[in-house]
């Protein structure tokens, strides 16, 4: 199960994201909230095993 572990404010924040999880060796994913659109807002999601690991990963950033 995939669990939110960030809501970006847009799409390019999100990428940021996902893109430092993934160099840490997360499995991640990005989803719209609502439409997508350049101004939409995303949730980082990562597997349910990984969110404490993940959260200090974000809380470094």
């Amino acid at each position: 199960m995939w669990t939110v572990v960030y809501i970006a404010p847009n799409k390019k924040e999100a990428l940021r994201v996902q893109e430092a999880l993934v160099k840490e060796g997360f499995l991640v994913k990005i989803k719209p909230i609502g439409i997508e659109g350049d101004n939409s807002t995303y949730e980082v999601m990562v597997p349910e095993a990984e969110v404490e690991e993940a959260m200090e990963i974000l809380n470094e950033m």
